[in-house]
């Protein structure tokens, strides 16, 4: 069962000690590929959270994974995971690990929605014109192509959201239909 709480702790535990030996960047590499690990296969995940299959198992099918793909600090925390029971909050504690190394470095996540892909000197706008009126200076973007939305953008920056969107301008007309606005006024 996933435990944000947990995950965080082990993740700034982590995040400090790769600071402390100066491997920020190699960890935050490692846990990026152990997320893209994670997501791109649900049986990994599967038997990570499996309480019949036994540590011993966990720990050979996460070393045959991972061998020589991972930093010595980011394996020995593996390690410390799995001696301590913990693996199955694996996914959870690199998400966690990504989102502090983003507040350690001072990087912003953004993201945009559109009905249609967007070209990257729009991206580029997009980037410059959000650090220009944010005051941000890192920025990550990331895009979503959402049809639903017919046209226009949405961007969520941090909690605040922009919806540009030709459906939700529809979803307020439709709204001042129901409150028969326009009947009140002619009469």
């Amino acid at each position: 069962m996933p435990n944000p709480r947990l995950a965080t702790r082990y993740a700034k535990a982590l995040l400090d000690l790769a600071v402390e030996k100066g491997q920020l960047e190699q960890v935050y590499a490692d846990m990026q590929w152990i997320q893209a690990v994670c997501k791109s296969n649900r049986d990994f995940v599967n038997l990570l959270r499996s309480p019949i299959i036994t540590a011993d198992v966990k720990k050979k099918v996460l070393d045959a994974v991972t061998a020589g793909k991972l930093n010595e600090l980011t394996a020995a925390f593996m390690g410390l995971l799995t001696t301590k029971g913990r693996e199955s909050n694996l996914p959870e504690i690199s998400t966690a690990f990504i989102d502090g190394y983003k507040v350690e470095k001072n990087i912003h996540t953004v993201k945009l929605t559109t009905a249609t892909p967007v070209t990257d000197a729009m991206k580029e706008a997009i980037v410059n014109q959000v650090k220009k009126s944010a005051g941000f200076e890192k920025i990550e973007l990331e895009e979503k192509v959402d049809a639903d939305l017919i046209g226009g953008f949405v961007l969520q920056i941090g909690d605040k959201l922009v919806d540009a969107s030709v459906a939700y301008d529809l979803k307020a007309i439709a709204k001042q239909f129901e409150n028969n606005d326009f009947v009140y006024k002619v009469k």
